[in-house]
């Protein structure tokens, strides 16, 4: 990667009155990318120049799975295009460029820029524009006021009010590295009132709004992404490792690679290939018209052979012809179908068109697993690399390694444009890394997720807007919906149940996976992944990888999930001391306390972001955690199990599953005591079956009586 010289070329004749010093005023083919990282593969020629109306950002972008990004201004107005011009050049390229995040170092990204460009930057240029505004400094600050007024009565969204206060604040902000006709008045916008003070509300879209997958669409999916994984993976394999050979052999790819043949040997191997044809029972290959007719597939024929494509004109090819063999509509390739659904084959004879088709599902299916099953964020998992998966044997984890690209900044603040390897890999469970597996068995690219599983000749000087060799966003949500279709056709067909459901939050996107993981993990920790893998295991193996660490953000969406459940929770236990319900055990008084306190504290509480929910999860009134026949009152300096996390973590839980009887943190709720009393009538059988070992007659026998203990305590200590 390389930075260009900050050199401007055809500079103005004149500089504008009040250039602050260290401010560079772009001419006409002044690089519109001067001062930022340019990659090292990018044509210098390509770069677009202030004097473009459509300034190209790509080459300054470099996720691998990012959207073509530009700015057209040819979508501000005219009588403040040239301004915003400038005033956004500046933005790209002065140092002291900063976000609106109460951070001096901070210059935007690329990509934020962009953002507020369509999003805000238009609409209040176009406002201006309106009311008569040529340069800045013509802007009142009565005429902001009137802004309000403006957004309020044309019936604008808060979240856009925000956005479109926002950028007025941003574009005053930066007055110190601004010509005069470029800067706002002096005194801050609307007194510098905060925007919930002026707009009396705050912003909706601040609060979580990623919707996860139900669970009746989320299980079948993962159901299906592992059966193509573990299944089909074989067969779908072998069939576009064959589509590729016979691509390779193409007529017009082997000219000048083909060996001479000695006069009669072509004939001989036309022979010998239709003689196996015969024994088979199979047709010629054949491809079906628009209008139904089918005619001979010469160039598959061809590349069978390794032959010239004009075979068809001559002795051998009318021996094809004259071998009254029938033209089947398909070309069929050669591997079998071994995989089986419902004791039948998978899928039927694989013919060169499918095999590409099958190829993507196959790799769509590794993302699901992949993305999913790691918690990582979707542009993450885009721009993993091959060879990322290892295992550690001194800990027997499974570890996944790559690029973060949210929050990668420089010593200074600034977004490292190229992203950072991972100080903490991803650990995952053993099924990730058969997927990454596949994978990088699937093709040859350095990616596991490129755009194409086979990649194109590009002509030079016409390459592509969107540098990115990646699936974008877009993409893979495409190739879901794809695969989503495709087995729901298949169990149509089959007459299976197991499809899988339209979600009820629409369609279905990877930045939707890590909020339903989360879902699960709290809420199903003993529900099936896969074979005997739950998602309590999966959770365990990735704590030890997010131990200590919150920068991968999967942490915060859990917490947040947690923050739901523990409020549904508190909800139900103070619905049920209302009407009478009994608690007994050493912390019982600790129990009754925390739920009343903590449903007038938190009672109707708006979270605004998933680490807000990390943080009041630490609260000691939410430490209520329901078990198996017990309640755990948490307090980590007494617990007399084996807490997970440290005792100053907030997501620190008890070990439910491990619980001590003689623990000081123990509650007994009513609902515990009919599971204890169900456990107990079990037990009495066991005790009372007179074949029953010894060791564990005496072993269920004292259970037993601790159980019945357990509940006389609790009935007396409700009837008192």
């Amino acid at each position: 990667m390389t930075s260009p010289a900050p050199i401007a070329l055809g500079e103005p004749d004149g500089l504008p009155e009040g250039l602050p010093e260290g401010t560079i005023w772009p001419g006409p083919d002044t690089i519109v990318l001067m001062n930022r990282e340019i990659a090292s593969d990018v044509n210098p020629a390509r770069l677009s120049r202030f004097a473009d109306m459509r300034w190209d950002l790509n080459p300054g972008i470099f996720e691998a799975h990012a959207r073509s990004q530009s700015l057209n201004f040819d979508t501000i107005p005219e009588p403040l295009r040239l301004a915003t011009k400038f005033y956004v050049w500046q933005l790209i390229n002065h140092p002291k460029a900063r976000t609106m995040r109460r951070s001096a170092t901070r210059r935007p990204a690329l990509h934020t820029i962009e953002i507020f460009f369509y999003g805000s930057l238009q609409p209040v240029m176009k406002w201006f524009v309106a009311q008569g505004i040529t340069e800045f400094r013509q802007v009142t600050h009565e005429m902001l006021w009137q802004y309000l007024d403006a957004l309020d009565t044309d019936g604008v969204a808060t979240s856009k009010r925000y956005r479109r206060i926002t950028e007025v604040r941003r574009l005053w902000v930066h007055r110190s590295i601004l010509p005069f006709y470029l800067r706002l008045p002096e005194a801050p916008p609307w007194d510098g009132e905060d925007t919930k003070d002026l707009l009396e509300r705050t912003r909706g879209d601040r609060e979580n709004r990623t919707k996860r997958i139900s669970e009746h669409t989320m299980q079948p999916l993962l159901r299906w992404a592992i059966r193509f994984l573990e299944d089909f993976s074989d067969d779908i394999l072998a069939a576009w490792e064959e589509h590729q050979v016979l691509l390779a052999r193409r007529p017009e790819r082997m000219r000048g690679k083909r060996r001479l043949r000695k006069p009669g040997e072509l004939q001989a191997d036309v022979a010998a290939y239709l003689d196996g044809l015969r024994s088979r029972g199979e047709s010629l290959p054949g491809t079906r018209r628009d209008d139904g007719t089918v005619d001979v597939a010469w160039r598959h024929i061809a590349s069978l052979l390794n032959c010239a494509n004009s075979i068809q004109l001559t002795s051998s090819g009318r021996m094809i012809m004259e071998s009254g063999l029938p033209v089947s509509g398909d070309i069929n390739l050669d591997c079998p179908v071994t995989a089986e659904l419902d004791g039948m084959p998978w899928h039927p004879r694989v013919t060169f068109a499918q095999a590409p088709r099958l190829a993507r599902l196959l790799s769509t299916a590794c993302f699901v697993i992949v993305s999913y099953l790691s918690g990582a964020r979707v542009g993450e998992v885009l721009n993993l690399r091959r060879g990322c998966v290892s295992f550690d044997k001194a800990t027997s984890l499974w570890l996944l390694q790559g690029l973060y690209f949210k929050g990668a900044e420089d010593e200074d603040g600034n977004k490292i444009p190229e992203g950072t390897v991972r100080e903490d890999p991803w650990v995952v469970i053993e099924i990730v890394s058969r997927a990454v597996e596949i994978l990088e068995r699937l093709h040859k690219s350095h990616l596991l997720f490129p755009n194409r599983l086979m990649p194109i000749k590009q002509t030079p000087g016409k390459e592509p807007k969107r540098r990115g060799e990646a699936r974008s966003d877009r993409l893979i949500a495409e190739d879901m919906a794809t695969f989503i279709a495709w087995v729901n056709e298949r169990c149509q067909q089959l007459g299976r149940k197991d499809h899988i459901p339209t979600d009820p939050g629409g369609p279905i996107a990877a930045s939707r996976f890590r909020r339903t993981l989360a879902w699960f993990i709290r809420r199903k920790p003993r529900g099936l992944i896969a074979a005997s893998i739950q998602y309590g295991h999966a959770h365990t193996q990735m704590l030890q990888g997010y131990a200590g660490s919150y920068e991968a953000g999967f942490l915060d969406e859990y917490a947040f999930e947690d923050w739901l459940f523990r409020m549904e929770g508190i909800a139900e236990d103070e619905r049920r001391l209302l009407a009478g319900e009994h608690v007994s055990g050493p912390a019982a008084d600790a129990y009754r306390y925390r739920v009343q306190a903590a449903s007038r504290e938190f009672a109707g509480r708006v979270l605004t972001s998933e680490r807000q929910a990390r943080d009041l999860l630490g609260n000691p009134l939410l430490q209520i955690h329901h078990g198996e026949g017990m309640t755990c009152v948490l307090n980590p300096t007494v617990a007399a199990c084996q807490l997970r996390g440290s005792a100053d973590d907030p997501m620190v839980t008890p070990d439910t599953d491990d619980c001590r009887p003689n623990c000081q943190c123990l509650a007994r709720t009513d609902r515990d005591i009919e599971i204890n009393k169900e456990r107990a009538a079990e037990l009495a059988e066991i005790v009372d079956d007179p074949i029953a070992p010894p060791i564990r007659h005496a072993r269920e026998r004292h259970e037993l009586d601790r159980l019945r203990a357990i509940i006389e305590h609790h009935q007396r200590g409700a009837q008192e």
